[in-house]
């Protein structure tokens, strides 16, 4: 992927060239690529006037930020107890049948990634699959592929 140093350089600007922005600085630079390729991590250190160890220190510290490229969608399975023994593992089997694709990863088409999480604070509504931050509860293996449906609709209309 082809990094342009100018949208890098104008999403650090937008904070004034602040390390304390640091964070918010990655998290904005991640929702332009949907990763922190390499070059962005370089860039931001330079223009921080930051050690690169820094910048990747923090990069790597948070589970929020992926220096592997993701997909257009990022798909969560909540795998905590109370969704497990609702029956999330049949769920998290059937995203993975529905998207071709094992929990960590993404699909080819580059339009999605699954990953699993260990609690997303929604126990009552459990099983819980979450796609771009929208929560849909009390998920069946049976509803996968319709809640997925609707975010690649979304896909192909681009």
């Amino acid at each position: 992927m082809e990094v342009d140093v100018k949208k890098v350089d104008a999403i650090v600007d937008s904070y004034g060239c602040n390390r304390d922005s640091l964070i918010s600085i990655l998290q904005d630079a991640q929702s332009e690529y949907h990763y922190l390729p390499e070059d962005v991590i370089r860039r931001v250190a330079t223009r921080l006037r930051l050690p690169l160890i820094q910048v990747y220190g923090v990069a790597t510290f948070f589970k929020a930020f992926s220096l592997k490229p993701r997909g257009e969608h990022l798909v969560h399975v909540c795998l905590g107890t109370a969704c497990h023994v609702r029956g999330a593992p049949a769920v998290l089997d059937e995203v993975k049948r529905q998207l071709n694709v094992e929990a960590g990863e993404t699909s080819k088409d580059m339009k999605f990634t699954l990953e699993t999480v260990n609690c997303l604070g929604a126990c009552a509504l459990g099983p819980i699959m979450v796609v771009d931050g929208s929560y849909h509860g009390q998920m069946r293996p049976g509803k996968v592929r319709g809640v997925l449906k609707q975010y690649k609709k979304g896909a192909e209309g681009k």
